[in-house]
């Protein structure tokens, strides 16, 4: 079969896969995507959060009567869907109707949360105009079904597109396909958050400087790499604001090693770069300009648990004193199970060794997710899905890495063939 049929191949087979799990899926940040989303599909307040209480609390009654069927002492208890829905519903909605009756709070998003809260999902508009098609062609559960495997599928494509671009092999570029989908990358992406629409649009960005810097195709790369952090910028400004800052530092230092050697640095690292550093500027200035929220207020909102506590008087000494705990005891856990480190290192190796200058894009790229988590200092945060960005590292380094392995065995098998006919010959 041609490459772009073994291509769709694993998309479907991943998306046949992931019917076995349509609901149970949701997270704490769920319920605002999704209210944003039914928002700007035209409902009313009090009906989107009607249809969001009850598409939250239907994915949390399937997994509780999932969880006790394998559970070796209640397995054969009365199915537990109606009393986890119903305890669920009064649960959320004695949250929401006083918040309700007390009028509109002028945003998208139902009153879930305090409205300093909600505030950072109203500058998130991005995830929820992506989600609006699918849920009102398909409904809410199945909408947000659909919505993520095209995020899942779209990655796995960009990143065989991504492989192909650094002249991996098929085989290699559909392996990078396969770990993007199996590895947390595709379990976090097929969430309903912006984490999966996140990835999709850093490897969008990742592509553009591939081929920008190996394909000779300069004006469409730069053009892919400004529109990813445009796009950005609408689902989670603070990853937009990363991505250029590290794509910046990146072409920098590609620039001074070659300088170094005595190279000159070119015209597309520099051109890169200053797409990167302009992504950066721009993301400032409309942040300032639409009044989103502040480091200051993302800062408070980490150490006063979602503003659910007065403010801290002195958040930038708590927080770096946190940060250093968090960091420490992530290092311990990772002594423990190291593959994450593992996978990082030899995802680095592959693509500095076998990427040459893109590969040095992708690791910067990567590293958004290092910034991301550190950000965030929670250590109780779900599935570590604020560092999962730097799963792609190994996804698209690996391959990379593996490639002389793999032509070495297929040129020596070749070899053989030869020798055999010039015997016989």
């Amino acid at each position: 079969m041609r490459p772009r049929t073994w291509v769709l191949v694993l998309a479907a087979a991943f998306a046949l896969l992931q019917l076995a799990n349509v609901t149970g899926r949701d997270t704490p940040d769920t319920k605002n995507y999704l209210s944003y989303a039914l928002s700007l599909g035209g409902g009313s307040e009090r009906e989107v959060a009607t249809a969001t209480i009850d598409y939250v609390c239907a994915s949390r009654a399937s997994t509780a009567r999932r969880d006790q069927s394998v559970h070796v002492v209640r397995f054969h208890r009365p199915d537990p869907t109606e009393p986890v829905m119903a305890e669920c519903r009064e649960r959320e909605w004695r949250a929401v109707e006083p918040r309700l009756a007390a009028g509109p709070a002028g945003g998208h998003t139902v009153p879930f949360m305090p409205e300093r809260f909600m505030r950072i999902f109203e500058a998130r508009p991005g995830y929820p105009v992506f989600l609006v098609p699918f849920v009102m062609a398909f409904g809410v559960t199945w909408g947000l079904w659909a919505a993520s495997v095209v995020i899942v599928c779209a990655g796995g494509v960009l990143v065989f597109l991504i492989l192909r671009t650094l002249s991996a092999g098929v085989p290699l570029a559909l392996a990078g396909q396969a770990l993007y989908y199996v590895l947390p990358c595709g379990t976090t992406a097929m969430r309903p958050m912006a984490e999966g629409l996140l990835m999709t649009l850093t490897l969008a960005a990742v592509w553009g400087c591939a081929l920008v810097l190996r394909a000779g195709r300069a004006r469409a790369g730069l053009a892919l790499v400004a529109g990813s952090l445009l796009a950005l910028f609408t689902v989670k400004h603070s990853q937009a604001l990363f991505l250029g800052l590290c794509l910046a530092a990146a072409g920098g230092l590609i620039a001074l090693r070659r300088h170094r050697r005595g190279r000159p640095p070119g015209r597309y690292v520099p051109a890169l770069a200053a797409v990167g550093l302009a992504g950066v500027v721009v993301t400032l200035a409309l942040a300032r300009l639409l009044h989103y929220p502040s480091e200051t207020d993302s800062l408070q909102d980490l150490l006063t648990d979602h503003f659910a506590r007065p403010d801290r008087e002195r958040p930038w000494a708590e927080f770096w004193q946190l940060q250093g705990n968090f960091w420490v005891e992530w290092l311990r856990r990772q002594a423990r199970e190291p593959l994450f480190v593992a996978a990082l290192a030899a995802g680095a190796w592959g693509a500095l060794r076998r990427g040459g200058a893109a590969g040095g894009f992708l690791v910067a790229a990567a590293f958004t997710g290092i910034l991301t988590q550190a950000g965030h200092p929670d250590i109780n945060i779900w599935g570590e899905r604020l560092i999962v960005l730097a799963w792609l590292l190994p996804v698209v380094g690996v391959p990379l890495l593996l490639e002389p392995v793999v032509r070495g065995r297929v040129a020596l098998p070749a070899q053989g063939h030869a020798d055999r006919a010039r015997a016989v010959g």
